[in-house]
């Protein structure tokens, strides 16, 4: 017998609230289990990359800029969003392009989340890049990033201290830390 806490709440209707070509917003009418009904809100992004890219055995490319909701400057992987028509293993590679100005020889997928299980319905996937490839690329005049070789030593200590605060970078170096065995 399933406890209330199993049971999937029913969608009863659905308002479209506001949408951009990144997000939109929704308010759901539902069902509970025990047969009441609430409003609620959904902030649906869809999903996202993130790479954690190697130039060797032991560094680690990271990007710093300027996190306009976190209101700071950032230390981070490459991350972005998968376009429509793209696999995830394609929209990887194309932010380590844009980002970082490498492409990966070698990805691999160390985490799939969901980035926030209550209001969003944003999954993401972590890889780790390997043999990566230098690319001949303009500089993007709409991206203001900065990026710099670490230890990979380094990045797990800044992880460690909460100087890396964003989640796909933190979750992939600890996934990486569980897996070198340091």
């Amino acid at each position: 017998m399933r406890t209330l806490s199993e049971i999937p709440w029913k969608t009863m209707s659905t308002k479209p609230i506001y949408r951009n070509r990144w997000l939109s917003l929704r308010e759901d009418l539902v069902e509970l289990p025990n047969g009441r009904t609430t409003i609620y809100g959904v902030v649906s992004c869809g999903e996202c990359v993130g790479v954690l890219p190697f130039l060797d055995y032991d560094t680690v490319l990271l990007v710093r800029q300027y996190r306009y909701v976190a209101g700071r400057t950032t230390w981070e992987m490459p991350t972005g969003g998968v376009h429509a028509g793209e696999s995830v293993e394609q929209a990887a590679q194309r932010e380590l392009a844009e980002e970082i100005g490498y492409r990966a020889g070698r990805l691999t997928r160390v985490s799939v989340y969901h980035t926030s299980k209550s209001v969003m319905d944003e999954t993401a996937y972590l890889f780790l890049g390997g043999e990566m490839v230098k690319l001949a690329l303009p500089a993007d005049e709409t991206e203001f990033i900065e990026v710099h070789p670490f230890p990979f030593g380094e990045v797990l200590g800044m992880v460690l201290s909460g100087e890396i605060v964003d989640s796909m970078t933190i979750i992939a170096v600890l996934h990486t830390a569980r897996m070198k065995g340091t």
